[in-house]
């Protein structure tokens, strides 16, 4: 399990990112929270030179959050298959569950990765 807080100012609004019209938390910022949970998890456990990459994510944001408050996204490995890690990931305001999903993603050899999406390999 890891987890990671935020807490939500101007920036992280909807109004800010362009996602809406409202000033409270930002879809695409809870998001962005979410995989930076699975991130840290995975961190601690990976060899130099690999890393992960997110390739899939079903997320549902539930409830608004205002500026100001901290909101706390929990990632926990429940799946591990060959080079695919899938996350269960809950992002909370306090007692309420903000937003909630799976986030997967792939183990690659960061070197090759860049390469390839460089377009020099």
């Amino acid at each position: 399990m890891a987890r990671v807080e935020l807490t939500v100012t101007d920036a992280d609004t909807a109004q800010a990112v362009g996602s809406g019209d409202v000033p409270v938390l930002a879809t695409p910022r809870v998001l962005t929270l979410a995989e930076a949970a699975t991130v840290t998890a995975t961190t601690r456990r990976l060899v130099p030179g690999v890393t992960t990459v997110g390739t899939r994510v079903t997320l549902e944001h539930r409830a608004a959050t205002p500026v100001g408050r901290r909101v706390t996204a929990e990632a926990r490995l429940d799946e591990v298959d060959g080079r695919t890690l899938r996350f269960s990931v809950t992002v909370r305001d306090g007692s309420t569950v903000v937003a909630e999903g799976t986030v997967e993603r792939v183990l690659v050899d960061r070197q090759r990765f860049l390469a390839q999406a460089l377009g020099t390999s």
